[in-house]
């Protein structure tokens, strides 16, 4: 009976010190110090918010972008393929969550893609292309491999900003909590462009737009939990966009524009970049390059609108890219310039940032996604 007791003491033991640990998974862009191109690996510490050194977990040139799917078996990477051309690929993850599986790579047909995700049951797969302004779709099989690509769709329009708004400059796909919409903000039309998906042929079917401010570049789009408000991060005008969402209609209606540095002058090398929703829904996060910064919002539970809580240093240089632990109580913010990743502890009650005194080096981080191990 002892050992008995002894022995279930030590998996229950062993069990919550696995829960306090999550796996972040690094992508790069190409690094300036002679390091390897790849996904890169690293442990956050739940309890302390400390990070140990990354190491490389997947060999893969440029993976610029990561996404794990609904199930978080696989990590999907917006890369440059063997022959240079834009491409995504799919890595199965191991059980342990600290290792990953080349399952097979496709090109994207229109360039070099700068965002991915898959639908909401990991039927299709969904990539952005900046320079290209396309998105293109692809079937996933049953196994996790990705398929050739079903669907191409160039999307049009202009913006004000002659320089930056040129053309459609697509910069992210995603779907609603229904799993019937796709999203995808262009930054060259100010809008939000929604299709509706045809998950059996992973086709799209433009279906209507939401509206951002004329010049603001709307570049990355996140859903409140209840399903009810969308968010959107505009690039050059530093600000994020509030949204009403008609699940049934499948219609964004913008109701409020605030902005990031309300008590900083304007300044052109400012530019947004990532927006993250803490799990309760009640903040909101957005980095800010130039600025080198992070700005946290609360939002009403009830409208949905957006309050300033704090603007915060990222301790690093250019955070095209910041990421919540599944647990929502850390903040990493990637400095690709500084090849920095710094952590902060999130306030429970206020939403507030407070510098964990925890900061990696890591070649290049342009985007950081992190999963629980189990």
């Amino acid at each position: 009976m002892r050992i008995s007791n002894l022995v279930i003491t030590v998996l229950l033991l062993s069990g919550a010190a696995h829960a306090e640990q999550a796996t972040v998974w690094i992508g790069m862009t190409t690094p300036t110090g002679g390091e390897r191109e790849g996904i890169y690996r690293a442990t956050l510490d739940e309890q302390t918010g400390a990070l140990d050194r990354p190491v490389l977990a997947a060999a893969v040139r440029n993976p610029e972008f990561l996404a794990l799917d609904a199930n978080g078996a696989r990590l999907y990477a917006a890369c440059h393929l063997e022959n240079g051309s834009g491409g995504v690929a799919v890595f199965k993850v191991a059980g342990d969550r600290r290792s990953l599986q080349f399952l097979n790579a496709e090109p994207t047909g229109g360039g070099q893609a700068c965002h991915l995700a898959t639908d909401r049951i990991g039927r299709c797969l969904f990539s952005a292309q900046y320079g290209g302004g396309s998105v293109s779709a692809y079937p996933i099989a049953s196994d996790g491999h990705i398929l050739p690509r079903s669907t191409l769709v160039h999307l049009s329009g202009t913006g004000p900003n002659h320089v930056r708004q040129e053309g459609p400059h697509p910069h992210w796909v995603g779907t609603d909590s229904a799993n019937r919409y796709l999203f995808v903000p262009n930054l060259g039309s100010d809008e939000v462009v929604i299709y509706e998906l045809d998950h059996a042929r992973c086709k799209l079917k433009p279906h209507g737009a939401g509206h951002c401010p004329p010049g603001s570049g709307p570049r990355h789009l996140v859903f409140h939990p209840n399903g009810r408000f969308a968010y959107v991060v505009n690039e050059m005008k530093v600000t994020v966009t509030a949204f009403r969402y008609d699940a049934t209609a499948g219609s964004l209606t913008a109701m409020q524009t605030v902005d990031l540095l309300p008590d900083k002058r304007p300044s052109e090398k400012n530019t947004a970049a990532e927006i993250c929703m803490h799990p309760s829904g009640r903040f909101l996060y957005a980095s800010i390059r130039g600025d080198d910064s992070v700005t946290a919002l609360r939002i009403d539970p009830d409208t949905g609108r957006l309050s300033f809580v704090q603007n915060e240093a990222v301790r690093g240089s250019h955070p095209r890219s910041i990421g919540l632990d599944p647990l929502g109580k850390w903040l990493l913010a990637a400095g690709r310039d500084s090849n920095t990743i710094a952590v902060f502890r999130i306030d429970p009650e206020t939403g507030g940032l407070a510098y964990s005194g925890h900061i990696v080096n890591s070649p290049a981080p342009i985007c950081v996604v992190t999963q629980a191990v189990r």
